[in-house]
């Protein structure tokens, strides 16, 4: 597990339970970017999701620390019944304020090194359909729309695939 990896000016870590919320107002900027009407309620306790991806021991929480303030994370675990070889990214945001400064690429690079390291050959996710900046930036690290789970008509996310072990160019090569 990536425990601490330090470039000029930024740290990629292992979150700790006493950050959650700095977590959760991180998450709650990032969400909004992509909802024009608002985030909405749909009932979900953030605090205790957040808290529980934190302290599980079957998940990670990196996060990527600048002058001691939190400016970008991501979770990720092998999914509920998921093969073992794969890794689902539940979250990944970076704070506005730091879009377009090689955040979002340098934390990925620290998932697809954890990633490699744990064994995982595959690595899934699902976007919402609105993001089309999340989209573009996945598709530039690489990832594909999942063959195995195409978007139903009214779907409100599209679900992504990426090949870590960087053996061919398309899911299943």
């Amino acid at each position: 597990m990536i425990s601490e990896r330090v470039k000029p000016g930024r740290i990629i870590r292992t979150a700790v339970p006493a950050e959650v919320e700095s977590i959760v107002t991180l998450h709650a900027r990032a969400r909004a970017t992509y909802y024009p009407d608002g985030i909405p309620d749909d009932g979900t306790d953030w605090h205790g999701a957040w808290r529980s991806a934190v302290e599980r021991p079957d998940g990670h929480v990196l996060c990527v620390v600048e002058q001691g303030r939190i400016i970008a994370l991501a979770s990720f675990r092998t999914p509920e019944g998921g093969a073992a070889d794969m890794v689902k990214l539940f979250q990944f945001h970076v704070d506005p304020d730091h879009w377009r400064r090689g955040v979002g690429t340098a934390l990925h690079a620290a998932c697809v090194e954890e990633w490699k390291a744990d064994g995982k050959r595959t690595a899934v996710l699902d976007v919402h359909v609105d993001n089309r900046r999340a989209q573009a930036f996945y598709a530039r690290q690489g990832w594909i729309p999942d063959p195995q789970n195409p978007p139903a008509e009214d779907d409100h996310h599209l679900d992504l695939r990426f090949c870590v072990t960087g053996e061919g160019t398309r899911a299943g090569e």
